[in-house]
């Protein structure tokens, strides 16, 4: 079998400046538009920045099409969370409608949620939904999942533990 090349890119500055435009052409087609695009690419590169094996990337575009999606991924949640935001204020009266500054740290706010819960695992994200937002006993909640009643209590468990350690 032989050796794997050598990487071409041994640093993300050589990687960036030969694929930079490329992977913001890429994203622009994918969104829509240039300005987000730019944030994307920005956004795969710094995650690129922290990654580790940079030196043994063979695809330079198949990786970071990888980190891109990845980073899409994320930024279509974002924008769907917004959207309901922005919509469930649209049914407030006025009077009752929060300052844009308020607005902002209540959507910094609900990234942060979504990105807390969006590391725990499925059923334990589900369990703790359930509970927290649909407001099921235990019991119930061992119902609807088909689990045991010690399964919910582990999970909650698991859930709690996390949301301390994820908060600032």
């Amino acid at each position: 079998m032989p050796a794997p090349s050598p990487c071409v890119f041994p640093d993300v500055e050589s990687l960036y400046l030969a694929h930079h435009g490329w992977l913001q052409h890429w994203l622009r087609k994918k969104v829509g538009n240039a300005f987000d695009a730019a944030d994307l690419a920005q956004s795969t590169f710094l995650k690129v920045l922290t990654a580790r094996g940079l030196d043994q990337v063979q695809e330079p575009r198949a990786y970071l099409t990888t980190v891109a999606k990845g980073v899409l991924v994320n930024w279509y949640r974002r924008q769907a969370l917004e959207r309901a935001y922005l919509e469930a204020l649209a049914t407030l009266p006025e009077a009752l409608a929060p300052s844009p500054e308020e607005r902002a740290l209540v959507l910094e706010t609900l990234h942060e949620i979504d990105a807390m819960l969006d590391a725990l695992p499925p059923v334990v994200r589900r369990t703790f939904l359930l509970s927290q937002l649909d407001g099921m006993k235990y019991e119930d909640i061992a119902r609807h999942l088909q689990v045991s009643l010690t399964s919910v209590k582990r999970y909650m468990a698991q859930a709690f533990r996390h949301c301390l350690v994820a908060m600032p």
